[in-house]
């Protein structure tokens, strides 16, 4: 304890003081403060566990990076042959209700490869000055039917929460996985749900953080469920890491969160207790920009449908045949090629036969970027449609930049290819 009582850490160094004939006479003792140093290391651990955490992240990145094209081509392969199927059977028929169920898993695989991409950093997401209130309520409403009746969910959202710079539908994936989360810990004996929304100020960073002070609007989600021990309390964001059992989840629920927190420059903390149940608290900052988007209500519609002449160019054949019935049933005119220079070849021979061109970006000899150069060279009002199931090498920005006129994540459903279709060609049009 120093003068001006501040505790500090301290060293003693110890040495015996002799006389000529080697006798004892005395002590002498070096004190060294060396609370800085210690700081320095306790901060060194800290950091190199951080390094740790980022460096696990980006090789799970890279490794759902690597499988994500190669299975959005299966899903989608899937998809649209389960609903050509789906179309060939009487409205009465037993096999339909199977197709559909079929259906409904390869949208929860597809949705399992975006959570994965979401925490790698490689999914894109579209932040806009945004309030988060009605946002979270809509959320809270939708999982209320899928929640056990034995959780009982409180809310306190504030109804002038402030604006934040972010994505509306990873804002909706941030609540569904805490809560769902929270749910789990709760699940076999019952308990509340307590979400809350509100702004707040920090005089100063949180612990272990390196938030800034400031202005954020804080996202709270309790339970009173099992609780966490510190050892796994420190796991939690790791990807597939989870207490459940096999088959009760993946272990990239929480990880999710994380990544997605981050991609908002934001910061999240968690405190639990063993038996007493767990709070996680996300903050992500303040934007003074008043320009709000809101969302708008999708509506649904017929599927639209078109004659005109399509070049579909893709590597995998299944893929080529499904969207060619799918493109047929449509209406339209197709023309298939499972080699982007065979593909190029034909346009070049007769440039003025193809009203659209939709390829896929991830192919050996030539990329669709690449193809969709040479054939705007040829014809530069020629409209192409880009489709990939993942790629670090073109994003909507970069196609667009190409002359490229509309963008498409793989897997897709009938309705979205057929959507994208008429958008690009009515737009021509025009």
């Amino acid at each position: 304890l120093t003068k001006d009582g501040r505790i500090i850490n301290t060293q003693s160094d110890w040495n015996y003081k002799k006389d000529k004939n080697g006798n004892i006479i005395g002590f002498i003792s070096i004190i060294t403060d060396i609370t800085n140093r210690l700081r320095a290391e306790e901060e060194k651990i800290r950091l190199e566990k951080k390094l740790h955490h980022v460096q696990k992240m980006e090789a799970i990145g890279t490794l759902a990076g690597g499988i994500a094209h190669d299975f959005n081509n299966i899903l989608g392969s899937i998809m649209l042959n389960t609903e050509l199927a789906i179309d060939d059977l009487p409205e009465d028929n037993s096999s339909i209700y199977s197709l559909k169920q079929v259906l409904k898993g390869s949208h929860r695989a597809k949705d399992l490869v975006e959570q994965i991409l979401t925490f790698s950093r490689e999914s894109e997401i579209e932040r806009k000055p945004i309030r988060i209130n009605s946002i979270v309520k809509e959320t809270l409403r939708m999982l209320r039917a899928m929640l056990p009746t034995t959780i009982v969910m409180q809310q306190d959202i504030a109804e002038d929460v402030s604006v934040i710079l972010a994505d509306s539908t990873q804002i909706q994936q941030l609540v569904i996985n805490l809560s769902n989360n929270a749910a789990h810990a709760m699940i076999a004996e019952g308990g509340k749900l307590k979400v809350k929304v509100e702004d707040v100020y920090l005089d100063e960073p949180l612990s272990h953080s390196d938030m800034n002070p400031g202005r954020y609007v804080r996202l709270s989600v309790s339970d009173m469920g099992c609780g966490m021990k510190p050892e796994i309390k420190d796991r939690i964001f790791d990807p597939f890491f989870t207490t459940k059992r096999p088959g009760e989840g993946t272990g990239l629920g929480l990880s999710v969160v994380h990544g997605i927190v981050i991609h908002h420059d934001g910061f999240i903390t968690v405190e639990s207790e063993e038996g007493k149940g767990s709070t996680f608290e996300i903050y992500l900052p303040i934007i003074d920009d008043g320009t709000i988007s809101f969302l708008k209500p999708s509506i649904s519609v017929q599927t639209p449908t078109g004659n005109e002449n399509i070049l579909f160019v893709d590597d995998e054949e299944v893929v080529v045949d499904a969207n060619r019935r799918i493109l047929q049933r449509l209406g339209y005119n197709v023309t298939i090629s499972t080699d982007s220079k065979k593909a190029l070849a034909a346009f070049r021979k007769k440039p003025e036969k193809f009203d659209l061109v939709i390829t896929d970006m991830t192919m050996p000899s030539m990329t669709g970027a690449e193809l969709a150069r040479e054939l705007i060279k040829i014809r530069p009002d020629i409209p192409i449609i880009l489709c990939t199931g993942y790629s670090q090498l073109i994003t909507p920005e970069k196609s667009n930049a190409i002359g490229i006129q509309e963008f498409v994540m793989k897997p897709f459903s009938r309705n979205e290819i057929a959507e994208a279709i008429r958008k690009v060609l009515d737009k021509n049009r025009s």
